[in-house]
Parts: C-alpha cells; structure tokens; sequence
C-alpha cells in the first residue's frame, strides 16, 4: 500500500498537496496619503480588478500578519520596513461575509460557499516601488480613491474603498466637512 501523503491536521487536501483555502480572508486597501489606491488586475480573470486580497495560511494565523503577508506577496511592499511601519497598517474593524464566486468554489472544503473577509488599509508613501506576483497579477495602477471603486469587479471591494474617507483621517474631506 502507497504511503499517504503528509497532511497539516489544519488543512484538509483538496488534490495531492494542494490544502483547501480557509474561508476567511483580508483585503487591503493599499493607499497614499493623499489617497491613490493601488488597483491589480487579476492574472487568472484579465479585466478584474481588485486591492489586495488573500485567505489565512493556517486557522490560527492573526489576521494583521495575514495582511502583511499578503501584501508583501502581491505586491512586493514590506509591511515592518522603515518606508512602511506595521502602524501603518490599520484594521478597520469591518468584516464582510459574502457568496464564494461559484468558479473558485473547488478551492474550498465542499459545502463551504461563503467567504468572511476582514477589511484593513494601508498607509504608504507616494512613489512605493510595487513588484507584482506575475501568477496572480497582470498590472497595477494607482487611482484616485473614487475611480478605483468604479475601477473594482467585486462589490466588496468597491464598498471598502468607499470607506477610505472615513478611515483616512478626513484626507477625502472638504473643508465643509463633505467627502469629495
């Protein structure tokens, strides 16, 4: 009888080696001060676009270091570095449950349809050298806050960047207090 193959007790295996993805996830709305947002065109669906976005590595992997983590493989930008400190990263203490697009589906545990993603953002300077992941991305952009929500495919994406205004520190706000 063939030996099985090693299993993290954590991580059910979807093919030989290839873990289920957890349904909880983090994105990240990656921004400027004066609040460009870094837009990625997804490499596996060319036209969508998105801000950071990943699934928790293990169960019990926080979901700062999650963000960090994933900010750091889509885009090259170290979250800790001296050009973008951890205090940069913020959590935003929204949390969107949403239906798992029907087409990434497999990548779950059967049954599993939603998704809990845990919104966060990221301060960074203008001019932040970004190196994409070429698996996962095409090409970035960096849009005012506005467009890069009309720019979005995912609702929730859409929404969180939305919020930018109101987790910026008033950057988007006119001086009548409206969000421009």
């Amino acid at each position: 009888m063939p030996a099985s193959p090693a299993v993290h007790p954590a991580a059910p295996v979807v093919a030989a080696d290839r873990p289920y993805k957890i349904p909880e996830s983090v994105l990240v709305v990656i921004h400027t001060p004066d609040l460009q947002v870094l837009m990625l065109e997804r490499a596996d669906r060319p036209g969508f676009w998105q801000c950071v976005t990943g699934s928790k590595d293990r169960p019990d992997e926080a979901l700062p270091d999650t963000a960090c983590r994933e900010v750091q493989e889509e885009t090259g930008i170290c979250v800790g570095s001296p050009a973008v400190p951890r205090a940069a990263l913020q959590d935003w203490a929204l949390a969107n449950v949403y239906e798992i697009y029907p087409v990434w589906r497999h990548r779950y545990a059967p049954g599993v349809t939603k998704n809990t993603e845990h919104v966060f953002g990221l301060t960074v300077p203008a001019g932040t050298p970004v190196t994409l992941a070429p698996r996962e991305h095409l090409q970035y952009r960096w849009l005012p806050w506005r467009e890069a929500a009309d720019l979005c495919f995912s609702p929730s994406n859409a929404e969180a960047i939305l919020h930018l205004a109101r987790f910026s520190g008033g950057a988007a706000l006119a001086s009548d207090g409206e969000v421009r």
